[in-house]
């Protein structure tokens, strides 16, 4: 595990040795791991680059309304798959899980094309024509990752580990099934909602293909499309680069640390069936 941490640290060392370097060591003949004469004014040229408020403000929302929408909906379909009765349900949670199975680049030009001719939206009328649909707009960066099998399955696992006396007893005692899972199943999941925040939060802070695809104005950057700023056709400022991505980095870091303990306990509670 030690072996193991090292090489996973390894690139984020170097990251950070890199943005303290400056333009003319980066040049030199030569390479060393330390920086043989620390700066940390590359940090702030790097954010003098664009427009760094507006994008980490697009990141930021983009990624908090993306990751609430996904617990409700995740939760509350693995709270169905798990813990109710109603015909087609194993049927529905394979169909559901299929999604795993296929690579997300396979389905990114028709989630495109669904969402440029999304109806009376950017424009477009009610055939979805006319306009540029959810392009440039914090709806059509978001969608696609609002809902998502990994997510049901999680919360599915971690929801069949609560003993069936529990649904039982809120019976007897007249709560209904959305009640239930309200007052007894959301307060008991902390660890599968940290665990499925975590990772959602990672994902969607880290997208870099979809926000290129879907955006065409600097207004609407993420911070992932920004550190394009720091390269062109002919070299890349290393320096400012790595000093911009540790400073994106920073929140995901946060996040982990204090999502940390509930993370790991959701990761082995929900592959042990009770």
């Amino acid at each position: 595990m030690i072996v193991a941490s090292i090489l996973m640290l390894a690139p984020f060392f170097l990251m950070l040795t890199t943005s303290l370097k400056s333009s003319a060591e980066l040049k030199s003949i030569g390479f060393s791991v330390l920086p043989r004469e620390t700066t940390i004014s590359n940090y702030l040229v790097a954010m003098q680059r664009g427009n760094w408020v507006r994008y980490f403000y697009n990141s930021f929302v983009i990624t908090t309304v993306t990751v609430l929408v996904s617990l409700v909906i995740n939760s509350m379909a693995g709270y169905a798959f798990a813990r109710l009765r109603f015909p087609g349900r194993q049927a529905l949670f394979v169909s559901s899980l299929i999604g795993l199975m296929i690579p997300p680049q396979t389905t990114m030009i028709p989630v495109f094309i669904m969402l440029r001719h999304f109806p009376l939206a950017g424009g477009n009328d009610l055939l979805g024509s006319g306009g540029i649909g959810l392009i440039n707009s914090y709806t059509g960066l978001m969608i696609p990752f609002i809902a998502g099998s990994f997510g049901v399955f999680l919360f599915r696992q971690y929801y069949l580990n609560f003993p069936h006396s529990l649904d039982d007893a809120a019976e007897i005692d007249g709560v209904g099934k959305l009640r239930c899972f309200l007052w007894i199943y959301v307060p008991l999941s902390k660890p599968a909602f940290a665990t499925l925040g975590a990772l959602k939060a990672t994902q969607t802070w880290n997208e870099y293909i979809w926000p290129l695809i879907m955006t065409t104005t600097s207004d609407m950057r993420t911070v992932q499309l920004a550190l394009a700023l720091f390269r062109d056709e002919h070299e890349i400022e290393w320096n400012y680069l790595m000093s911009a991505t540790t400073i994106i980095t920073i929140p995901l870091v946060v996040l982990f640390l204090f999502a940390q303990r509930f993370f790991v306990e959701g990761i082995v509670t929900t592959g042990i069936k009770g």
